[in-house]
């Protein structure tokens, strides 16, 4: 099965944190559609731009959780792409780790009891994290980019542009300050998913 992305709208985006461009793109990545949008703002061309993927939070984006750090990355991601006046933002619709937001709040019921999130995603029948990122590398080589900075702390994240061949000259880190709600999250983030974190 092919994997391609198809750009289907672009238009004028102006946020709180400046001036960007929205692209839509969907596409077949191993039989499933997947949709996904770019958030552009200035010359991504010149030098390797900062980029961050960021996956679906409904519970975080929009409601403000403080069970995960999803919505202070986006928004500190938008900052940071603001304050250089130039990067992207490939925003992919994976809610909880690609599992889907029924079931992730299933396993929040799991949480609840004891479990942390990869036990409770497994005890689901997911792994741990579901996710490839086969759209957002698609996406930024329907983009023209070939080396990024990209905005993570995820290794997997590396991996999968690296092996698209995008090449990431920089992991820049993406951390927040958080709550005691998030402690245990980000716990399990480092100690069971090898997400790299430099003050933790």
């Amino acid at each position: 099965m092919s994997n391609s992305v198809h750009q289907m709208a672009s238009a004028d985006f102006p946020t709180r944190w400046g001036q960007f461009r929205i692209y839509g793109f969907a596409g077949e990545f191993d039989g499933k559609h997947e949709e996904a949008v770019a958030l552009v703002m200035g010359d991504v061309k010149t030098t390797p731009p900062l980029v961050r993927i960021h996956s679906q939070c409904l519970t975080g984006d929009v409601f403000g959780s403080l069970r995960c750090d999803c919505r202070d990355q986006l928004e500190m991601a938008m900052a940071m792409i603001a304050e250089q006046g130039a990067g992207i933002l490939v925003y992919e619709q994976q809610e909880g780790r690609g599992i889907g937001l029924m079931a992730k709040l299933q396993a929040y019921e799991l949480q609840d009891s004891g479990l942390d999130t990869v036990e409770a995603n497994e005890r689901l029948g997911f792994k741990a994290d579901q996710r490839e990122y086969l759209l957002p590398a698609a996406t930024l080589n329907a983009l023209g980019i070939t080396q990024v900075r990209l905005l993570s702390n995820n290794p997997d994240k590396v991996a999968a542009l690296e092996h698209a061949g995008i090449r990431v000259v920089e992991r820049v880190p993406c951390e927040v300050s958080l709550t005691e709600h998030a402690e245990d999250y980000l716990k399990t983030k480092k100690e069971k998913m090898g997400h790299l974190f430099t003050t933790r």
